[in-house]
């Protein structure tokens, strides 16, 4: 009977110790995600609205880094809409638009060093013209590797000729020429930048943010290949079943504090 009775009783403090909850993690947060838009990086201060220092490029990464907010890729973004779920904290994606030089000699350098991955969109007409990149350089980038074996730096179109999409509707007689319009907009430059880089080209930014939900420009880039497109709404992604053809972003403007990306995240 005593045996019988030890052993009921250290039954009884294993379930006990077992079913504590003093020593089971607590269930991760979901967090929210944001899409940051980068234009120009810039040694020294700013000179207008659309560039960046260098040195508030790094506060930004450093800010991300600090707060612990990992960096999301599109084709992250593509399976939390299929799951139906949010990630465990906040997130964000990184987007350069337009194509200036100062990604490969400034922004390069600042993402390898903090290990980020980013995604940049090409007016595929200026490459190699002026400040821009040239065709080389975005090989060279879209081809980086790093040691386990994935490609940090994807590459997308923000047009052929950087247009307004929407409000140029009127400039057409019918949906058949406008619609042609809008392909060879987005098919022209997905197959210059596909010559270039490995892999599909998927992701559209709209230039100006112009046409953001327009039907018309959804349906153009869904025919064209297009699986995203990121506009220039700022906001901030709450819910998985946010829609992939209307990402939000916030604009990282020449003065922008590193705490509005807190601010949008509700950090």
């Amino acid at each position: 009977m005593r045996r019988i009775t030890i052993v009921v009783y250290l039954l009884s403090l294993f379930i006990v110790s077992g079913c504590s909850g003093e020593d089971d993690p607590e269930p991760a947060e979901k967090g929210n995600i944001i899409v940051l838009m980068y234009h120009r990086i810039v040694q020294g201060d700013a000179t207008n609205l659309y560039e960046r220092s260098v040195a508030d490029l790094e506060a930004d990464l450093k800010y991300l880094v600090d707060n612990k907010i990992k960096v999301l890729s599109f084709n992250d973004l593509d399976s939390i809409s299929i799951t139906g779920e949010m990630p465990d904290g906040h997130s964000a994606v990184i987007t350069f638009d337009d194509g200036d030089n100062s990604w490969y000699t400034l922004a390069r350098p600042l993402l390898l060093k903090y290990k980020i991955k980013a995604s940049f969109f090409l007016w595929t007409y200026m490459m190699g013209h002026d400040s821009f990149l040239t065709w080389d350089e975005v090989a060279d980038m879209s081809h980086y590797t790093l040691d386990g074996g994935e490609r940090p730096f994807t590459f997308g179109s923000h047009t052929y000729s950087h247009q307004f999409l929407y409000k140029n509707k009127g400039e057409f007689p019918n949906a058949a020429e406008y619609n042609a319009f809008l392909d060879y907009e987005l098919g022209k430059s997905k197959e210059i930048i596909e010559e270039h880089s490995p892999g599909s080209v998927t992701i559209l930014s709209l230039p100006y943010g112009d046409g953001a939900g327009d039907s018309d420009i959804i349906e153009a880039a869904g025919r064209n290949g297009y699986k995203f497109i990121r506009t220039s709404i700022w906001a901030a992604i709450k819910n998985p079943d946010f829609d992939l053809f209307i990402i939000p972003s916030l604009p990282m403007l020449d003065s922008t504090d590193p705490e509005l990306i807190g601010y949008y995240l509700g950090l």
